[in-house]
């Protein structure tokens, strides 16, 4: 057995064709660690396929936020251009913290990414040059005008989402998924099987740690969902185990303790455990569309944890569905929504009708709703 002292990550290739890849990360410990390792993972567009393993030692860590740049351009507007810039500072390894979007008459766009870097550079001049250069190379002769700077309080000016009507805000934040078709929510019949899982407490098998096994349909991200669930509840995860997936399924072993180290023994705690991780597995992400006055307004929106950190790559996703559904984007935004319970990362979407779809018939809106979906969570 090799022991790591220092901070390191291995990276080991598979040796044929199609095989996963080997991550190792060594550092220190710290409650919620799996759930940033997996954030980390989910943030490139990575997916985990099998087995996940901890065994450490409880220890503090304290990371100073991140300063926000606001990145501004004006340019010419094409079908795409939101997705295409969103995967130039996905590759730059730039993470996306709220965009305003605006569509002028003239068909022009001005664009506001506040934005962090991941790699903690961006204060410099050649990381600056080589983010302008990337984008004038992406937006080509249509760039009237492109801008890098620190932000300033315009960024806490676009925190907060424009108003959501109750109804709107009622469906998109529900618990449960609706049954009813009128509802752009409700699923296709081949995606019933969502409401499928199952999560068993067991505290027979280990006399310090408390065994979760949880069984339910793969998608994009379940593992996070499952640790940043855990991470918010104040849970510590000293083993775990994630099986390959079979015909759609994932089997996760999980032993856990409570923060102060104890088992969890109290049967509403258990109970309460359970619902969470239900709802936040089967429905991590909300998708709805409807009327904004004349217009049709996507939203799409996921739980923010309580470290104040989204879902990544949400963004990322939606533009890139758009894009292939060929519809266009008039405006856009992210903000955060605060419910009685919690805050949301929110994305709206203003839609062109300009596309194949029929924006104002609710078949054609389900489909858009179901295409998306999918895409969001992989299938």
């Amino acid at each position: 057995m090799i022991v790591l002292n220092d901070d390191v990550v291995l990276i080991q290739k598979g040796t044929k064709l199609g095989e996963p890849c080997v991550i190792t990360v060594n550092c220190p410990d710290k409650t919620g660690l799996g759930c940033d390792i997996c954030r980390t993972i989910l943030n490139f567009g990575l997916y985990i396929t099998k087995g996940v393993s901890y065994c450490f030692n409880q220890q503090s860590d304290c990371t100073a936020p991140s300063p926000v740049y606001l990145l501004k351009f004006f340019c010419l507007d094409r079908k795409g251009l939101l997705h295409d810039v969103t995967q130039v500072l996905s590759e730059l390894e730039l993470t996306i913290q709220r965009v305003k979007v605006t569509t002028t008459p003239d068909g022009r766009v001005l664009d506001l990414f506040f934005i962090t870097d991941n790699m903690e550079l961006l204060h410099t001049k050649k990381r600056q040059d080589d983010t302008l250069e990337q984008l004038y190379a992406v937006l080509g002769e249509s760039c009237i005008s492109c801008e890098l700077q620190l932000a300033g309080p315009e960024y806490e000016n676009h925190q907060c989402v424009s108003s959501l009507s109750p109804g709107i805000a009622e469906e998109l934040f529900r618990c449960e998924l609706s049954d009813k078709e009128s509802h752009s929510q409700a699923l296709s019949p081949d995606m019933t099987i969502l409401k499928k899982a199952s999560v068993i407490v067991d505290n027979s098998l280990s006399p310090a740690h408390t065994l979760l096994q949880i069984y339910c349909v793969d998608h994009k991200g379940l593992v996070y969902d499952i640790l940043r669930t855990l991470k918010d509840c104040n849970i510590k995860i000293s083993y775990g185990r994630l099986s390959q997936n079979t015909k759609g399924y994932r089997d996760l072993d999980l032993f856990i303790q409570q923060k102060d180290g104890k088992k969890i023994v109290d049967p509403e705690k258990q109970s309460a455990l359970c619902s969470r991780l239900k709802v936040e597995m089967l429905h991590p992400l909300r998708v709805v569309i409807s009327n904004r006055g004349p217009d049709t307004e996507l939203l799409v929106a996921n739980p923010v944890e309580l470290s104040g950190k989204g879902r990544p790559r949400v963004f990322f996703d939606a533009t890139l569905a758009l894009k292939m559904l060929g519809i266009c984007i008039f405006s856009a935004e992210i903000g955060r929504h605060s419910t009685s319970d919690r805050e949301w990362e929110v994305y709206k979407f203003l839609l062109e009708e300009n596309c194949e779809f029929q924006l104002l018939n609710m078949v054609g809106r389900n489909q858009i709703v179901d295409r998306l979906r999918r895409i969001l969570m992989g299938w």
